[in-house]
């Protein structure tokens, strides 16, 4: 079943409309495109959207609109620090995009320069990744998102940086022990192509080690491409799913008519 839910448009960061991102998804076969633009985070507005109530209102005229070519749901992306009113949306993923210091906040997938400045904050590269982590599972465990973004998200600049977070037996340790207590949540973690989209990384997010703990923990997991543009709906898709079996897994669940529904593949 060919299926995305992490999709962004330019109500957002996004570089495509949602009717342009919809006519493609038609185009390639897709059963079901949820949208998930960037809930507003007021201390940060630099991608978020500054219009929700216009993101709401097309998103539900193209589910309207192509309701009989294909199926249209209306997520949003919230940030840990910034919960949204997810009574107003079919799904939520909840991500984490930011390190806190006090009141000073660190973007984590920014820039390199950017991670690195925030990195330098806490002092060195485990302190900063054990107070990532502590901070998006107490979040996780709490609000139960229905789809845990990006999981190792921190990771994101470590092939271009020639090592960063993974080249550390420490980091792997810290990083597993986190992922199973997430996977306690028995929320649905996405397996996400976006850094590849962006030529940031050649592998999916989560990383190959977290994988394993995950299937270890009888994890739910779906395959995201985390879309920017209307033409990368399907980016490395392909890749990701090989990576997923090898790993183990044998279904991928979508959502669908309003019911989480299993996939063999």
């Amino acid at each position: 079943m060919l299926t995305n839910y992490h999709t962004h448009s330019t109500f957002c960061d996004g570089k495509s409309t949602i009717e342009e991102t919809v006519l493609s998804a038609i185009e390639k076969g897709f059963r079901v495109l949820g949208f998930s633009g960037h809930g507003y985070t007021d201390f940060d507005d630099r991608y978020c959207m500054q219009d929700t109530e216009g993101y709401i209102a097309e998103v539900l005229r193209v589910k309207e609109k192509y309701k009989d070519k294909i199926e249209i749901l209306l997520g949003i992306e919230e940030d840990i620090r910034q919960p949204v009113d997810r009574g107003r949306y079919d799904y939520i993923i909840g991500s984490s995009h930011y390190s806190f210091s006090g009141e000073r906040f660190y973007d984590v997938d920014g820039s390199p320069e950017g991670l690195e400045k925030g990195i330098a904050a806490w002092g060195d590269p485990l302190s900063y990744a054990e107070d990532y982590y502590k901070n998006f599972c107490e979040y996780i465990l709490r609000r139960k998102p229905d789809i845990i973004g990006h999981f190792d998200l921190l990771t994101k600049f470590d092939e271009h940086l020639g090592g960063g977070f993974a080249a550390m037996p420490e980091y792997r340790e810290l990083s597993l022990r986190y992922a199973k207590i997430a996977a306690g949540a028995k929320c649905v973690f996405e397996v996400n192509t976006g850094a590849i989209a962006r030529g940031w990384r050649t592998t999916p997010y989560p990383g190959e080690d977290i994988l394993h703990a995950l299937k270890c923990e009888d994890a739910k997991i779906m395959l995201n491409t985390d879309c920017h543009h209307a033409d990368n709906l399907t980016c490395h898709r392909d890749e990701a799913l090989a990576l997923i079996k090898d790993v183990g897994f044998t279904e991928l669940y979508h959502l669908t008519g309003g019911e989480w529904v299993k996939e063999r593949i």
